[in-house]
C-alpha cells in the first residue's frame, strides 16, 4: 500500500503519455489525404467554358439584351459551413442518415428584372447590377428509395422532418416534397436550406478568371 501513491503517478503519467499520443496521431492521419483530388486538363476547361460562351451565352445575351454573368464564384467558408450545417441538421433528425446519401444540387437560376427587385430589398449584399444575370442555388439532396425501387436524390430541407419522406402528388410529378413547395396550401411563410449569391462575373471584374 506504501507504493500506491506511486503507481496512480505512474498511471496518471502513462494514461496522459497515450492521450497525447493519440492526439498526435490524430493530428497526422488528419495531414493525410487518401486518393488524389480532382482534376481535369485546363485544354478540357477551356473547351467548355468557351462552348457555353459561344454558343449559350450567346444565344441569352441575343434574345434577352443583356449581358449576362458566365460565372459565379463562392468562399470556401461560406461552402464549408453550408456543407456543414446539411450534414448536422440532418443527422439532428435521423442519426443514421451517411455522408453517402447527402448531397448538393445546382440549379441554375436568374435574378428578376430590376423592376420586379421587391423580393431582394432587403438583400442588401446584392445590387441592381445583378437582375437579370444568371446565377446558382445549392439546395440539399437526401438518397431515398423511389416507388421504382431505384435510389435517386430528391431535393429535401434539413430543416423540415417532412421533407425526409417521399410523399405522392400528381400525375405530372408523382413524387415530391410537399413541404419544399413553393404553392403551399397553408399560405404560411416558409424557408428552406439553400444558398445562393455567390459573386458573379459581370459585374465583378473579369482579371479575376483564368479562363
Amino acid at each position: 500500500m506504501q507504493n500506491l501513491p506511486g503507481y496512480a503517478i505512474a498511471f496518471l503519467c502513462g494514461t496522459i503519455a497515450l492521450y497525447t499520443l493519440q492526439k498526435l496521431t490524430g493530428y497526422i492521419d488528419q495531414g493525410k489525404r487518401k486518393g488524389h483530388p480532382a482534376t481535369l486538363d485546363p485544354k478540357v476547361i477551356q473547351q467548355m467554358v468557351d462552348e457555353y460562351r459561344n454558343n449559350h451565352l450567346a444565344a441569352i445575351n441575343k434574345a434577352l439584351g443583356v449581358s449576362d454573368a458566365y460565372s459565379v464564384s463562392f468562399g470556401l467558408k461560406t461552402l464549408k459551413k453550408f456543407i456543414a450545417d446539411i450534414e448536422f441538421y440532418s443527422k439532428k433528425v435521423n442519426p443514421r442518415i451517411t455522408d453517402n446519401t447527402l448531397g448538393i444540387r445546382f440549379y441554375y437560376a436568374a435574378y428578376p428584372k430590376d423592376t420586379d427587385w421587391g423580393s431582394f430589398e432587403n438583400e442588401k449584399s446584392i445590387g441592381k447590377d445583378y437582375a437579370q444575370k444568371h446565377t446558382l442555388i445549392m439546395i440539399p439532396t437526401l438518397k431515398k428509395n423511389s416507388n421504382s425501387g431505384s435510389y435517386l436524390d430528391y431535393d429535401f430541407n434539413p430543416l423540415d422532418r417532412t421533407t425526409f419522406l417521399i410523399k405522392d402528388r400528381d400525375q405530372e410529378r408523382p413524387i415530391t416534397l410537399m413541404a419544399m413547395s413553393a404553392d403551399r396550401s397553408d399560405n404560411q411563410s416558409h424557408q428552406v436550406m439553400a444558398q445562393n449569391h455567390g459573386q458573379l462575373i459581370p459585374p465583378a471584374q473579369i482579371i479575376q478568371e483564368s479562363y
